[in-house]
């Protein structure tokens, strides 16, 4: 079900820039996502979404945003995608993210966008404007190289291979752009061969950075909807997550620091930054009167 809603206000402020992405502020135009990845966090209790097969439209975020921007003494990083892919599917008709990020260009704010989706290809214009003005980086979400466990995994998001199509052009267009890889599932992601193969790939296509997250979170109705898509599409993983994490909020791989060891060897090897781009503010040379 798609409901419409007016949004108050739009922009949450971090207490400093937060460590994985350098935001300074963030924003979601819709709750709720059509991409239904069976791990997604974004299911847990305390984000308050009852039904997360509803999609909310904040059908006025652009003008909200706009009137927040123009009083935001503080320049710094806008971040989307945390709580919600940007381009789940009804952002063809209602087209909110394009007109916020065209605000964000107007404003000229640096942007971090995360999202699993190909359809931002459709926006690269307004983000070259934007990382003219300022800074524009897009992160693809990618869990697994095989697009096969992907339709599993991701039901309803565009496949990796398709993901990584539209990274390209938008690293040839002028646009910043890296992996996000997280979060990798226990038994089914975390294996040597599908995390390098995925910063391969990166690399092939223009990917600046790769930002890894080994391990998952596994919490309340979270962890509940997980469990019952594992029953139905894994049989028998159920128990091993239950004996090896309990109730536990972080559930690693057994193997993770090895993992990481390695995924952090082959992105030296590669070049590619195992850190989100920054944005610093722009120098001011003060005149001399001398």
């Amino acid at each position: 079900m798609i409901r419409e809603m007016e949004a108050k206000t739009m922009l949450n402020r971090y207490r400093q820039p937060d460590d994985w992405f350098g935001l300074t502020y963030g924003f979601n135009i819709y709750r709720g996502c059509q991409h239904q990845c069976i791990y997604c966090d974004s299911r847990s209790e305390c984000y308050q979404i009852e039904d997360f097969n509803d999609v909310l439209v904040k059908v006025n975020a652009p003008e909200v945003l706009r009137a927040e921007l123009k009083r935001k003494r503080v320049k710094g990083t806008i971040g989307t995608g945390s709580m919600s892919d940007p381009y789940t599917f009804v952002e063809r008709d209602y087209r909110l993210t394009r007109r916020a990020l065209e605000v964000i260009a107007e404003a000229g704010f640096p942007l971090h966008l995360l999202t699993k989706s190909d359809m931002v290809t459709r926006d690269a214009d307004v983000l070259v404007e934007i990382h003219r003005k300022s800074m524009a980086v897009v992160a693809f979400t990618l869990t697994t190289a095989d697009d096969d466990l992907a339709r599993v995994l991701e039901p309803y998001a565009p496949p990796p291979s398709r993901r990584l199509r539209a990274l390209e052009n938008l690293s040839a267009a002028g646009v910043r752009t890296g992996v996000a890889l997280m979060p990798v599932l226990p038994f089914l992601e975390d294996s040597e061969k599908n995390l390098l193969t995925i910063a391969r790939r990166a690399k092939e296509v223009g990917a600046d950075y790769l930002l890894p997250a080994v391990g998952m979170t596994l919490r309340d109705r979270q962890r509940l909807y997980f469990y019952e898509q594992l029953d139905e599409h894994f049989p028998g993983l159920r128990a091993r997550y239950e004996q090896t994490y309990g109730e536990r909020y972080d559930a690693r791989p057994l193997n993770w620091k090895a993992l990481n060891a390695a995924l952090g060897a082959e992105c030296q090897r590669l070049g590619l930054s195992t850190r989100t781009p920054r944005w610093h503010p722009p120098r001011v040379e003060q005149l001399s009167w001398i």
